[in-house]
């Protein structure tokens, strides 16, 4: 989706836009180079609500600070999903939390500090029960295992574990989003299903401070501008996503808001990392 993104970006800017991934600790190796990049529009950050957000209260310390970086837009949001195996005999996100409360459950999660993590913790705290998370470096590897049955179940974002619904391999049991996904409209939302969470990972442009207004306005409307074409709504819809276009005060207050609201999650969690 970034790629897609970036190509109609680059053709309505005039520049070439060239993606680079840079994986690893939890998303502060990639937000840390953007922080301390130049701020002249050219190096900016497709974060996501791990190092934008939750890492500010997860990590004690932190290579960046919220003020190293500013807001240009929001440009996908999706919900997360509460996924079995196909094979298990719980059929419901209730019939789950009666399962934990019988016995010890094990939950993957794909890495520490993201979405699907802290999304399974919220799960723990509002339903009230003890299972143990499992962290799995990335989504792959925590799907794996749970297609292999090594673990109860896991909290996905929806895009990765999608496929493997519609294969009949896992079975949807709650969505975290504020309403239904067109994608499984069959399947509740959490608090339909009667734990009141409501969760969206999302992902956004950020530029690093200092970086003047007209660029980041630019940039913005750029964005916005390539998130209302047909191949990337396509390309989003087809990942149960939502397009955003925000201004950037409005996409820095959002993400102030999402800061607090992971730091008492965080908080009651007794989370606490190095």
């Amino acid at each position: 989706a970034a790629r897609v993104l970036a190509e109609k970006m680059g053709k309505d800017l005039g520049v070439s836009i060239v993606v680079e991934n840079k994986p690893g600790g939890g998303g502060g190796i990639g937000t840390t180079q953007v922080a301390r990049a130049k701020p002249d529009g050219y190096t900016v950050l497709m974060g996501n609500i791990g190092p934008i957000a939750i890492n500010f209260s997860l990590y004690q310390k932190l290579s960046y600070k919220a003020s190293d970086l500013r807001g240009i837009t929001n440009v996908i949001s999706v919900p997360n999903i509460l996924v079995v195996h196909a094979d298990s005999p719980v059929r419901s996100a209730s019939e789950l939390v009666q399962l934990a409360q019988k016995r010890h459950l094990n939950a993957a999660t794909s890495g520490v500090g993201q979405s699907p993590h802290m999304s399974s913790e919220m799960f723990r705290q509002k339903a009230g029960i003890d299972t143990t998370l499992v962290p799995f470096p990335g989504a792959a590897p925590a799907v794996t295992a749970l297609l292999g049955q090594q673990v109860d179940y896991m909290i996905d974002n929806l895009p990765s574990s999608l496929p493997h619904i519609k294969a009949g391999k896992f079975r949807a049991l709650a969505i975290t989003s504020g309403k239904r996904s067109g994608l499984l409209p069959e399947v509740p939302t959490m608090t339909e299903a009667g734990i009141p969470m409501q969760v969206t990972a999302w992902f956004g442009l950020m530029a690093p401070a200092g970086t003047p207004d007209a660029v980041v306005h630019r940039l913005q409307q750029s964005a916005r501008k390539a998130m209302q074409t047909p191949e990337v709504r396509q390309r989003f819809a087809e990942l149960g996503g939502v397009p955003g276009g925000e201004t950037p005060a409005e996409y820095d207050a959002f993400i102030a808001q999402e800061r607090k609201h992971w730091a008492r999650i965080v908080k009651t969690s007794g989370l606490s990392l190095e």
